[in-house]
């Protein structure tokens, strides 16, 4: 059962953080490619807004693995919104740029969270009996799947947020993979969607 009913129950304290974290996040822009230059200016809207939107799926424990982590988004954001509220959920973070994975590592250490950073590309890193994985602009979701089902535990299931191409990877993928799926309509872009996978396995 999701710990959120929505994205409208995060606190105001949450919400307080995650401006210290767009903050953190803007000054190492500067140093190290973390968001393009052209969303730098909406990053609220196009990033810490469209992560929130994952807040839902939010369980009360057990292990979120978040690959390809980037700048944080999501998974630093839904830490930050879990700190509170389900502080047993563990985050495990997989970034295999040293840089941004030192970025992690600092977003973490100055929000207090529960989380960790792996600085290992998905196919080196062992397998991690995850509650759910995620991936945000990573991947198509037959490539994602790829990398997510070795990671996941046996009722796991799988959270990414995709773009407006999101119907024509479910069909590519379901090409070579059978699963069951669950499409929610962003709310931040009406023609994306955050696909939620459940059940996969190759067939």
């Amino acid at each position: 059962m999701s710990a959120f009913a929505s994205v409208g129950d995060v606190s105001r304290e949450t919400l307080q953080e995650l401006e210290r974290f767009e903050a953190l996040s803007k000054k190492w822009t500067q140093r190290i490619n973390l968001i393009s230059k052209s969303s730098e200016a909406h990053i609220w809207e196009r990033h810490i807004l469209d992560s929130l939107q994952l807040v839902p799926c939010l369980p009360s424990e057990g292990r979120w693995l978040d690959i390809g982590s980037g700048g944080g988004y999501p998974a630093i954001v839904l830490a930050i919104a879990a700190k509170t509220h389900v502080p047993k959920l563990r985050f495990v973070l997989v970034e295999s740029d040293h840089r941004k994975a030192a970025f992690l590592r600092t977003a973490i250490r100055e929000h207090g969270l529960n989380a960790q950073v792996k600085a290992s590309r998905i196919e080196a890193l062992e397998p991690q009996s995850a509650d759910t994985v995620s991936a945000r602009a990573l991947a198509s979701i037959s490539s994602l799947l790829d990398y997510a089902a070795p990671h996941l535990s046996n009722a796991g299931k799988m959270v990414f947020p995709k773009g407006a191409n999101w119907q024509k990877e479910i069909e590519e993928a379901s090409q070579t993979w059978s699963f069951t799926y669950e499409a929610v309509t962003s709310k931040t872009d009406p023609s994306s969607a955050i696909v939620i996978i459940g059940d996969a396995r190759r067939v």
